[in-house]
Parts: C-alpha cells; sequence; structure tokens
C-alpha cells in the first residue's frame, strides 16, 4: 500500500490512479483487456479502469486535454506469473521487449501498447 506522511500517525494511505493517456479509447481497451486478462474493472464516464492492487488503478483516458501527453506513461507492476503473463500476451499478439534479470534475480520485461505507453512487468525471485 502507498502511504503518504502526515501528522498524526506519521503515514496514511492512499489510493494510485495511474493514467495512461490513449489516442484512440476503443482500441486501447481491446488491448488493456487482453494485456490484464480482462474487462476493464470499472468504468467511469469516458475513463476504464482495471484494478492493479489493492489500492491501485489502471486507467486509460482518450479526452483531447490529455492529447500532448499520448505515448509518454511509464509504469512497471510487480507480478508473480510473468511467464504466464508474457504467454497469454503472446496469444493475443502483444509483442515485448527481451527479458531482462538483474543481479538481484528481478526479471523485468517492458511492454508498449500501440501508443507507445511502457507498461512494464517486474517479477522477484521466489524464495
Amino acid at each position: 500500500m502507498v502511504r503518504l506522511l502526515n501528522q498524526q500517525d506519521g503515514v496514511a494511505p492512499v489510493d494510485l490512479y495511474s493514467v495512461v493517456c490513449v489516442r484512440d479509447r476503443v482500441t486501447s481497451q481491446k488491448w488493456f483487456e487482453a494485456f490484464f486478462g480482462r474487462p476493464a474493472d470499472e468504468v467511469i464516464g469516458e475513463e476504464h479502469l482495471w484494478q492493479a492492487g489493492e489500492n491501485a488503478w489502471v486507467v486509460i483516458d482518450d479526452r483531447y486535454m490529455r492529447a500532448a501527453r499520448v505515448g509518454g506513461t511509464m509504469i512497471t507492476l510487480g507480478v508473480t506469473d510473468l511467464d504466464d503473463i508474457l504467454a497469454r500476451l503472446a496469444r493475443h499478439g502483444i509483442e515485448h521487449e527481451p527479458v531482462e534479470t538483474y543481479g538481484n534475480g528481478v526479471r523485468h520485461v517492458e511492454v508498449l501498447d500501440p501508443d507507445g505507453n511502457s507498461l512494464s512487468l517486474a517479477e522477484a525471485p521466489a524464495h
């Protein structure tokens, strides 16, 4: 859970909404459904939201006021089933960069959406 400092107890829980600016919501909605393996968990107005954690959401937004930010998103999601996710993406024709393994054992891969937004996946080594 993400926590921000406050004066009462030092931390306060927050909800995190990561907005991914896209050119075409219909095209992106299909891509993100394949990426997450399910339809959006919520639709609020024109925004489609996928819950990525207890208090974390990924939101796609194609409204005109976001146009200058299309393709500029960088998000890393921690996962426990990287190989299964990559297999699902392959079945949908979604390509990714080569998987890297860091010195600490974390496996990391970058996946680009149709607009060039970066959604990286990182899997910590099993203990």
